[in-house]
């Protein structure tokens, strides 16, 4: 049986330490969350009208084509499923076929931002009133502010609409009311609802200024602040700069995933009327095929099962290069720079020596990812965070002298087997639990059936102690598993288009409905009736105490002799009156026949019994087995199955 079915890995956990918080971790265990509440807040963008003014001082701002972008409406399914496989500790998507990432590169196409400039930066706010009254020629309401923010529906209802034979004065503060709007709906969203912090509204203040900083790089870093918290298992809810993972636009969908994934991929718009910029403004609205059935399970399934030939690493190689600005395309080689990406308090490692092949080169073992502290604002105002971020700053300014560089023919066999032990290969179960505890429950009734029925002619006393405990193992666990199987139906394997929130607890239903026995002996009274050797067993059983049995750290069972050492469970066991195990000349002289059972404790003191085991009973060749001298010496006899 593959490893991963079992153990989904990271198996060597030096790169993802963090796998326990992560929320592959409670989706395996069959905890599902649900889709996240994705927050975007572009739904009327569209109701803003500017003047050819504003339009220009836009523009020279450095939005010109962010505001292009229509509103959306997300496809939170695959949003979610990717979050499952984004890893905050080197801020990569971490698929079976490697390692990918939103890059600078994949901003300045996508989204026609600046990648390279002065960090965005500056003083932080608790209080919205004196720097509107400053910047935007007016204060708002106490009902329209929280803090150091202010709700986006206020900057609409007074901001939106600019008169066009407005003085200069109004014409920039109407501008600074839209440009504050425009970066707290899309790549600066927040979850606190429609509210957008006043901290960027300085950074507006002088226009030409405002076009210098470096929004991609600040977008870029609050996206993947965003991704890391959401991956994690106890959190519901994403924002950020959602369009660039995904969008759709009533019937027109473009995302960083649709140019690098073939996903449910659009089809490409090809028309002269789409050979524009930024390149989200590409795809047409028609799917590949049916999206009925797309929800969270389906893209997980297509992400856990993805291949090398579902993934396009260089979606840009074929564009036209004539319609990228003069500005970005001079700016791309910062898409290659292995640096910290700064937006206020947000510090975020880009590290695109894990993603070379996103560049054209051959993906070597990458060096180890240095950790770095992710910090907060906190809460006091007129704070510079350029005091707190200093480390952070330095790598920013150095990036000039981080670019990556990689070879373009190179043997990555290293590279993927090195891969495959730190990464976590699969988020969803390849056999759903439901199906894990049925085969479970079929192979610990075997296991009963077998030590019911098996013949002890000629075992010794100890021998027939170990299969009366054995026996009685069996039945105790299948008695737990009537509640349990309970446990196991109730976990949510399928949204079915509900949203599940919060910690889920799973509570046994049984109400007095578990069938129990009365007495793992009186069980066996009417199978032995008139059979001397089962008689044998329960007048052994009635001798034992059971409070002795235990597991070994190899899942064997045990129980503690007189003397204190534990001791294997043995016995010699016949199937349909066939030894299981080829025995020697006389019925003394039996091959080596072992039960191994995993216990795992579910709920107070009771106990689930998993059979480690194949499907089916597999006879064991004599020769591989020991003498019944070493049997008598061990005390081990073996059951493979």
């Amino acid at each position: 049986m593959d490893l991963y079915v079992t153990n989904p890995g990271p198996i060597d956990e030096s790169v993802l330490y963090d796998q326990d918080k992560h929320v592959s971790s409670a989706v395996w265990e069959g905890q599902e969350r649900g889709a996240l509440r994705c927050h975007e807040h572009t739904s009327k963008l569209d109701q803003w009208t500017l003047t050819p003014k504003q339009l220009e001082l836009v523009h020279k701002a450095g939005f010109g084509y962010l505001r292009l972008i229509p509103a959306i409406s997300l496809d939170n399914p695959l949003i979610s499923a990717l979050v499952e496989r984004w890893r905050k500790e080197t801020n990569t998507f971490h698929f079976n076929v490697g390692e990918m990432t939103v890059t600078l590169e994949d901003i300045a196409y996508l989204l026609g931002l600046a990648i390279d400039g002065e960090p965005v930066m500056g003083v932080t706010y608790t209080s919205c009133d004196a720097v509107c009254e400053k910047l935007l020629g007016k204060a708002p309401d106490s009902g329209y502010t929280s803090g150091g923010m202010v709700k986006l529906s206020w900057l609409k209802e007074s901001f939106s609409h600019c008169p066009e034979d407005a003085p200069m004065e109004e014409i920039e503060c109407h501008t600074r009311a839209y440009l504050l709007y425009l970066v707290g709906s899309t790549i600066f969203s927040t979850t606190t609802g429609n509210k957008v912090p006043v901290m960027y509204l300085p950074l507006f203040e002088n226009f030409d200024q405002a076009g210098k900083y470096a929004w991609g790089a600040a977008a870029l870093s609050f996206l993947y602040r965003a991704l890391g918290n959401a991956s994690l298992k106890s959190q519901s809810t994403i924002s950020g700069c959602l369009t660039l993972l995904q969008e759709k636009e009533r019937n027109n969908k473009k995302c960083w995933s649709y140019y690098h994934l073939d996903i449910g991929r659009p089809k490409l718009n090809q028309g002269p009327l789409h050979v524009c910029f930024p390149l989200v403004l590409k795809w047409k609205g028609k799917q590949s095929g049916s999206t009925a059935n797309r929800d969270l399970i389906f893209y997980r399934k297509a992400l856990d099962t993805l291949k090398s030939c579902d993934v396009e690493w260089l979606p840009y190689i074929n564009i036209d290069y004539r319609i990228i600005p003069e500005d970005i395309k001079n700016s791309l080689i910062i898409g290659r720079s292995k640096t910290m990406l700064i937006c206020f308090d947000k510090a975020e490692r880009h590290l695109p020596d894990r993603c070379l092949r996103q560049y054209a080169m051959s993906q070597p073992i990458p060096e180890d990812v240095q950790r770095w502290e992710r910090k907060s604002r906190g809460v006091d105002g007129g704070v510079d965070l350029s005091g707190k971020m200093e480390l952070e700053l330095s790598e920013w300014l150095d990036r000039q002298l981080n670019i990556v560089e990689g070879d373009e023919v190179m043997d990555e066999s290293e590279y993927m087997k090195w891969y495959m032990k730190i990464t976590r290969r699969f988020v969803g179960r390849l056999i759903p639990l439901s199906s894990e505890f049925q085969r479970m429950h079929a192979a610990l009734s075997d296991i009963a059936h077998i030590a019911d029925t098996v013949s002890i002619q000629g075992m010794d006393s100890q021998q027939t102690e170990s299969v009366t405990r054995i026996r009685y193992i069996a039945h105790e666990c299948l008695k737990d598993q009537v509640g349990t199987s309970m446990l196991v139906s109730s976990i949510p394997q399928v949204e079915h288009g509900k949203r599940i929130r919060g910690k889920e607890r799973v509570r046994s239903q049984s109400n007095g409905k578990r069938r129990r026995r009365d007495d793992p002996i009186q069980c066996q009274a009417a199978s032995t009736e008139g059979n001397p050797d089962q008689s044998q067993l329960r007048s052994a059983a009635a001798e034992i105490d059971y409070s002795q049995l235990c597991l070994t750290d190899g899942l064997q069972l045990c129980h503690a002799g007189s003397d204190g050492v534990d001791e294997q469970l043995h016995t010699t066991i016949e199937i349909d009156g066939t030894p299981l195990c080829h025995p020697a000349n006389d019925l003394e002289d039996d091959t080596e026949t072992c039960i191994t059972i995993a216990v795992t404790e579910v709920d107070d003191d009771s106990q689930v019994c998993h059979a480690a085991m194949k499907d089916e009973v597999q006879a064991v060749s004599e020769s591989s087995l020991e003498t019944s001298e070493d049997v008598v010496k061990h005390n081990s006899y073996s059951i493979v199955v």
